[in-house]
């Protein structure tokens, strides 16, 4: 994805003014691949780890479904990684403006034809048959009273054999080492560019908007809706990816 020309800055919380609840606006569109290459640790592996996985378990024909593709950047590269593999790609959004964003970044590299991305509520998701859903850092903005549902849906709209998986940012159940957690987390936010002010304006915005689960939450969420086994693949500090099956 070297040819694709540098995202935009993110630049949205350089002021001193309370911001607004964060929403996934114009702006944060305009803004939104730099502020995942910055923001969440070891994004493009975790996009990597994901096609192993896809590769290792997927058939000829099978469905691909990202839920909360955004800007369809993970997506692309999944479809770059799993080349020839015969497969079909969607990406699925609440968000008129991602995909509208999507959806150009998918013909500039000529994946117009390969992916297809419809604007959905992924929590009314009916896509049955489909061999592998991604959730990529997009429960966490799910209100958590409909996240068991949404995990039963998943379930059901998998095939026997298909697969879920999974990332988050996450919450540690004692106090002193998920604040530690934290404080490192925002040393590599600082690491790459971002100032106390933006970090810590960006963390106000998200308040009561991102809800992390723990590791062991989320596990038990899926396992409660019938998946088995579920088991981390990636782990750095309070980010976590799973891999959660239907059994065939």
């Amino acid at each position: 994805m070297s040819s694709f020309s540098s995202p935009p800055a993110d630049r949205l919380y350089r002021t001193d003014t309370v911001p607004e609840d964060f929403a996934f606006s114009d702006r944060v569109v305009e803004v939104f691949d730099d502020m995942l290459d910055r923001s969440v640790p070891f994004y493009q592996e975790v996009i990597k780890a994901t096609a192993h996985l896809l590769r290792r378990h997927l058939q000829p024909g099978d469905t691909v479904c990202d839920l909360g593709c955004s800007t369809g950047a993970s997506l692309i590269q999944i479809a770059r990684l799993l080349e020839g593999r015969d497969l079909r790609l969607v990406g699925i959004d609440s968000s008129p403006a991602m995909l509208e964003k999507a959806r150009l970044k998918a013909e500039m590299y000529g994946r117009q034809h390969t992916i297809d991305f419809c604007l959905e509520d992924i929590t009314r998701i009916q896509r049955p048959g489909t061999a592998a859903f991604v959730v990529n850092y997009t429960l966490q903005f799910i209100r958590p009273l409909l996240r068991p549902a949404l995990a039963e849906r998943l379930f059901a709209n998998l095939r026997p054999g298909g697969l879920l998986i999974v990332s988050e940012k996450t919450i540690l159940p004692d106090g002193r080492l998920n604040r530690s957690f934290i404080d490192i987390y925002h040393d590599l936010k600082r690491e790459r560019g971002y100032s106390e002010l933006e970090i810590a304006r960006k963390r106000e915005a998200l308040e009561n908007i991102l809800i992390p689960f723990s590791v062991e939450e989320n596990i038990a969420l899926f396992a409660n809706a019938g998946f088995q086994p579920v088991t981390p693949f990636f782990q750095w500090f309070n980010f976590c990816s799973l891999v959660a099956c239907k059994p065939a």
